[in-house]
């Protein structure tokens, strides 16, 4: 069933998105080459940036990822090249796709409940993250399961001003739009990898991230 919805969610927007690259590997945090293929990773725990938006994905640890080819020699980006290992352990984890990650924020009651989080950069509400108990969310219009839960907010300054702004983008919008792009490049690719993990993130004490390819293998310690 999970698999079911989360196939559903995926078809639905184009996994199409990337995240806005920097000018080289070694403006990323961490960094390493692996042959001639440079990789930059910034490690952003739960945190799921989008411009003034944010995501927290509780279920799962981010990781920017950068692949930048050498001038003239394309690459194949497959985020099944990346893996993380935690602690050490073996083997590492695997990425998820973003259609599991989706479904992870939009129906938490799918799994044991914990606290949901989500967050608006330089909203109204000052940008923090509000923290309560998971909402039963409908699975179809209407579903009287669903609980209702309104967020009262103060006018933004545009809103009093009369200035009207885009609307939010939604879950799908901001993971699928975010999700690192896979396919051959001749040029830098970014985006976020996630991969599942429902630990504390405290009992972490080493985070790695392994990538390995026909071009090249590297790890670059996150932590």
């Amino acid at each position: 069933m999970r698999a079911l919805w989360a196939l559903a969610l995926l078809s639905a927007v184009c996994l199409c998105g990337q995240t806005e690259h920097k000018d080289k590997a070694t403006d990323y945090p961490v960094h390493a080459m692996a042959g001639k293929v440079a990789i930059g990773a910034d490690y952003l725990v739960h945190s799921i940036p989008a411009g003034d938006q944010m995501l927290l994905a509780r279920d799962y640890l981010v990781v920017e990822v950068a692949v930048f080819p050498a001038p003239g020699e394309p690459v194949t980006i497959d985020g099944n090249a990346f893996a993380l290992r935690l602690n050490g352990k073996k083997p590492p984890l695997p990425s998820d796709s973003p259609g599991f990650v989706v479904a992870s924020i939009k129906y938490p009651d799918w799994q044991s409940p914990h606290p949901h989080a989500e967050a608006s950069a330089g909203s109204s509400t000052g940008g923090g993250v509000v923290l309560g108990a998971p909402p039963t969310v409908g699975r179809f219009p209407d579903d009287p399961t669903a609980t209702q839960v309104p967020v009262p907010r103060a006018p933004s300054p545009e809103e009093q001003n009369g200035i009207e702004q885009q609307p939010p983008k939604s879950v799908e919008e901001i993971i699928n739009g975010s999700a690192l792009v896979e396919g051959r490049a001749d040029h830098p690719v970014s985006g976020f990898l996630y991969f599942p993990y429902r630990g504390k993130i405290k009992s972490l004490k080493s985070i790695e991230l392994i990538y390995q390819s026909k071009d090249g293998s590297a790890t670059l310690k996150l932590l």
